[in-house]
């Protein structure tokens, strides 16, 4: 039983790490009390003469035995473990006999891990009491330290801090890191940290790198703002180092000084993809990536965004990456639910705990510290994630589809697109916007099983804005990966490839959403049925997920 355990643990562990903290001790391989002292100790400041602190450790022993299974599965599957692992984890706990011991004395056994409480709560009172008793001695008594040792230089080996969420606070500075990729495309640097800089406040940095378990000596960092930013103080920005000869660097962080200098809660990050110079051709993992950039206020469309991933899996997309701050409680089960599939990627984006965002794109109209809660930077980031395993990626919002028109499916337009231009790394693709206000009059796809499932029923829009070509006029991006640099919300700021405006006839987006030309009848829009061709495969595959998720009750059979 102890050899399956651990086969379970290797699959559950690395599930449940993105949703531990970073500040746990407990349970942790490597740690223990001895960095929990040595943290408190680092943050207590007690260098000054007369200072002095009462610190209490409480250690909840045994909590295993006292949780509720159930319990323990619904927080599991919220974490996106998968549910063979959770139904084995419960079942394998229910019922399960056990007793409690007291110096001598032995409980009956219980059958369920819930019954023991009734003994637990006597013993926890008496606990209770005892730990009440010490604090009262700790604060009556006088308390006076003569010395302190100081913590010792910075270590040989690595520290044991990894950075575990998506933003990483940088010590010292009003910065945020977000992910470190190997990059050796620029000559000079291997190394791209894709980073949030407060811009007024951009001083020198260093590059720290842990090689295979020791330190490397410091080297000074390439900082790298983006240039487009909309009158913003905080801007994305990438940081480049070069690494050390003879490093085989596994995790990186950034230093103010050029000293070698370590702190206890300072944070590495583990640095992400091969070595990639952009021309190396190697089996990738997925053909097709779709990056939606972030989720924010509380947003609910499950009906369009489950409709919007089945058509993007019918035209052969693998993978689907999208950042999320919030959602609505409906389609964050949605969400979680196509995670566990594999078809999404939900990367946690709690950019609001560190700077006021923004859910305007321009500084002068809506304030706040950064645009659109950071939509250039996870662009940027689901690039270079994504540069290592997938030839295309498409870059754009939940509402729109990036959608061909002169082929079944989008391998087929790439592959005609890049035999006519062979050198092309960019595809813009012009946004044509669907008012949701006019409706398809026969109502042929006003579906009753979708009537209680919030959201638009994009099948239900079929006028389109012809888009006014005489004023700026947005487009979204297809891109190769391994030949991008830097890219904005409408257009690539860096590539090594060139750049190709792609006719609407051949692919055009499909963007459901308020009207963007208020003013035009519905006699001056054009009728597009693109989306119908599909039907027939879209509908139950969307009545499907809506099903996985809870969302939709299944009608009895006539």
């Amino acid at each position: 039983m102890e050899v399956l355990e651990r086969l379970v643990l290797t699959h559950l562990r690395p599930k449940v790490k993105p949703s531990l903290d970073p500040l746990q001790f407990a349970y942790q391989p490597h740690l223990g009390v001895d960095h929990a002292i040595i943290y408190l100790l680092q943050r207590a400041h007690l260098e000054r003469n007369g200072c002095t602190v009462r610190i209490t450790f409480f250690d909840f022993s045994s909590a295993f035995n006292t949780f509720q299974p159930q319990q323990l599965e619904e927080k599991l599957q919220m974490m996106g473990v998968d549910l063979p692992i959770t139904s084995w984890i419960t079942d394998y706990l229910t019922d399960r006999p056990q007793f409690v011991r007291l110096g001598r004395w032995e409980s009956t056994l219980f059958g369920r891990m819930d019954n023991a409480k009734k003994l637990k709560k006597k013993l926890f009172l008496l606990f209770l009491s005892t730990i009440l008793f010490i604090l009262f001695v700790l604060w009556t008594i006088p308390v006076e330290y003569n010395y302190l040792p100081r913590l010792q230089g910075p270590p040989k080996g690595c520290p044991v801090w990894t950075a575990e969420h998506t933003i990483t606070p940088l010590n010292n500075t009003d910065h945020l890191l977000v992910s470190a990729f190997m990059d050796q495309r620029v000559k000079g640097f291997d190394l791209r940290i894709i980073s949030i800089f407060k811009k007024n406040s951009i001083k020198p940095l260093y590059c720290l790198f842990c090689c295979a378990g020791q330190l490397s000596n410091t080297i000074p960092a390439n900082i790298l703002p983006h240039a487009e930013y909309f009158g913003y103080p905080f801007v994305t920005t990438d940081v480049r180092c070069p690494i050390p000869q003879n490093c085989t660097a596994t995790h990186v962080t950034l230093q103010t000084k050029p000293e070698r200098v370590t702190v206890v809660d300072q944070l590495w990050l583990p640095i992400r993809n091969k070595k990639t110079k952009g021309n190396e051709e190697e089996k990738l993992q997925f053909n097709f990536t779709v990056c939606i950039s972030n989720l924010f206020g509380g947003i609910n469309n499950v009906l369009q965004f489950a409709q919007a991933l089945e058509m993007y899996r019918l035209l052969g997309v693998d993978r689907v990456v999208i950042y999320n701050t919030s959602c609505g409680p409906e389609l964050d089960r949605l969400l979680q639910s196509y995670s566990k599939t594999g078809f999404l990627e939900i990367v946690p984006w709690p950019i609001d705990l560190f700077l006021n965002p923004s859910s305007g794109w321009l500084y002068s109209v809506s304030g706040g510290d950064m645009h659109y809660f950071g939509q250039m930077t996870t662009l940027n980031e689901c690039v270079y994630r994504s540069m290592d395993r997938s030839r295309y990626v498409l870059l754009n919002d939940i509402d729109e589809i990036i959608m061909p028109y002169q082929h079944n499916n989008l391998m087929s337009l790439m592959n005609t697109l890049q035999q006519q231009h062979p050198n092309t790394g960019v595809f813009l693709i012009e946004n044509h916007v669907f008012p949701k206000k006019h409706f398809e009059p026969s109502k042929r796809f006003h579906l009753p099983q979708w009537d209680g499932v919030p959201g638009v029923n994009i099948l239900e829009h079929i006028y389109r804005e012809e888009p006014d070509r005489k004023i700026y006029h947005p487009h979204k991006l297809i891109v190769q990966p391994r030949l991008i640099e830097q890219v904005s919300v409408h257009e690539v700021l860096k590539a090594f490839g060139n750049t190709y405006k792609v006719h609407p006839d051949v692919c055009r987006i499909i963007h459901v959403r308020a009207a963007l030309r208020g003013k035009l009848k519905l006699e001056e829009l054009n009728e597009d049925k693109r989306l119908w061709d599909f039907h027939q495969e879209l509908i139950p595959n969307v009545d499907e997920a809506l099903k996985r998720a809870g969302l939709l009750i299944s009608e009895p059979a006539l």
